[in-house]
């Protein structure tokens, strides 16, 4: 199994630099169905599941290795360490810890060598060829659901054709920059040969390097499945990518002012697409034809989008407290309490955030909170338990947790009753929320009524439906049969007492 750096060196081998299969083999010592096969690779999604693999051997020796090699860089070629004197070194100098092969020293020297001498990238080029793309994040403001909130656009700009798309996130992080390029990627049905980054977190793990960096895996992953290169500029050089950095503030004073409203990002952000599209019909401010026609010639120059979808998500434990809750990133979510106390797969996207449990099937799914000491509340979970236990439901977090006037009304329900009013409570929180649950029983009450079907009617009233079929049992009425004998006897002027 070869490492990430090593498939990206292949790919880049056959992508970029144009090389045979045969050639790749030559240069790079590995034959030739291994190189076929990594080429021909389409999907570099993460397994589902992750089995731990034993540790090597030179785990803990890795660091003098690096130590010696990387001070070679300043020593004369003659004077660096090969592989064999190394593994003498740590015979000798780490013999208490040190116990792998002289072969597993030789390869492992072999791929740090080619990390710290490989070829060297060229410079930034002044100008891109169609096909080329720069990114980077600005921040904008908006309201979501009347709420104003400071967030980020996400530029992928064009510098051929001076084309952009923008899409809008809560956060910069690894999910939402991952989310955003797949966005654009499927809207355009293309993917650019090169993009230019800053060297941001979510890429970047460590500057090695003028041209050298060590990048997250879920990002190569991201790099290697849509079979684009990466480049990113020096350290507080953001101007090597001007275009981008225009771009955002174009973006900003022509999409976000006055600052946008909306209840749904994702659904803002497929109209955004539509606003670049109308707003590349202008022409291009020097090529004398219309940036729409000029972005057909990037398109042209892009890669295919590959058929197979890659799931941007961030994988994690944590473990749920007492009351069934997992904190995550600074802020809390809700599970189950079947939950309590054990550890829960936490799934976190750009927008959403599932938990699910051992056999990674969903227990919820939450809206992504970005900042900290915020909180998301799914009461469902705790209602399903709760309907079949109800006498237990006066020594939960839940209970505690209710809104005053709801543990007042449970508090007067008799067993049965109890059961019934949760399943109401159950059914408009599923429809609406807690606050129009609150209203519903408040309106209730004041109309003189604490039975569950009336609260259920006064919430139907309150969003303005139809009232739904009652499930409590009516009085019997006895049907009254009319005697028309009685109407024959007058027709007949016949005696009707």
């Amino acid at each position: 199994m070869l490492t990430m750096i090593q498939i990206n060196h292949i790919k880049n081998l056959s992508y970029h630099r144009g090389q045979s299969i045969r050639s790749i083999c030559r240069e790079t010592g590995y034959n030739f169905r291994t190189v076929a096969k990594y080429i021909e690779k389409a999907d570099f999604n993460a397994p589902a599941k992750k089995k731990r693999g034993r540790p090597s051997k030179l785990d803990v020796v890795k660091p003098f290795i690096d130590t010696w090699l990387t001070e070679d860089l300043r020593r004369p070629p003659k004077y660096r360490h090969t592989a064999k004197r190394i593994y003498d070194r740590l015979c000798q100098e780490h013999a208490a810890v040190f116990s792998a092969s002289e072969r597993t020293v030789r390869d492992y020297v072999a791929l740090k060598k080619k990390d710290l001498f490989g070829p060297k990238e060229g410079p930034l080029p002044l100008e891109h060829p169609p096909g080329e793309a720069q990114a980077d994040f600005g921040e904008v403001l908006f309201f979501e659901k009347g709420k104003r909130v400071k967030g980020y656009e996400l530029v992928l700009s064009f510098p051929y054709s001076n084309g952009s798309y923008v899409q809008i996130f809560k956060g910069q992080n690894q999910e939402c920059l991952l989310t955003g390029l797949k966005e654009i990627f499927e809207h355009i049905s293309k993917v650019p040969t090169a993009i230019w980054f800053d060297n941001l977190s979510a890429a970047v793990v460590k500057i090695i390097g003028p041209s050298q960096r060590q990048l997250t895996e879920q990002f190569e992953r991201f790099c290697l499945h849509y079979g684009f290169e990466p480049h990113f500029c020096n350290p507080d050089s953001g101007h090597e990518k001007g275009h981008v950095e225009n771009k955002v503030g174009y973006g900003r004073r022509n999409f976000f002012v006055p600052e946008p409203c909306f209840d749904d990002i994702e659904e803002f952000n497929q109209r955004l697409f539509a606003v670049a599209e109308k707003d590349m019909r202008r022409q291009h401010y020097l090529k004398q034809t219309s940036i729409a026609q000029l972005m057909g010639a990037d398109k042209q120059a892009m890669l295919p989008l590959p058929t197979k979808d890659f799931e941007v998500a961030k994988w994690q434990k944590s473990k749920a407290n007492n009351y069934g809750k997992v904190r995550v990133g600074g802020n809390t979510y809700s599970a189950s309490p079947m939950v309590a106390g054990k550890e829960i797969w936490v799934k976190s996207g750009a927008h959403t955030l599932e938990l699910l449990d051992d056999n990674y099937r969903v227990i919820v799914t939450h809206p992504r909170l970005y900042g900290g000491n915020q909180e998301s509340m799914n009461w469902l979970p705790y209602l399903a338990t709760l309907i079949k236990r109800p006498t237990a439901l006066k020594y939960t977090g839940f209970y505690r947790e209710l809104p005053d006037v709801w543990q007042g009304y449970l508090d007067n329900c008799s067993y049965e009753q109890k059961k019934a009013s949760l399943r109401v409570l159950q059914r408009i929180i599923t429809e609406s929320n807690m606050d129009t649950a609150v209203q519903s029983l408040e309106t209730t009450i004041k109309q003189g009524a604490t039975d569950p079907d009336s609260v259920l009617l006064s919430y139907y009233r309150l969003i303005q439906e139809e009232p739904p079929e009652l499930t409590g049992s009516l009085p019997w009425l006895t049907a009254y049969q009319t005697d028309l004998s009685r109407y024959d006897l007058l027709l007949k002027g016949g005696d009707m007492r």
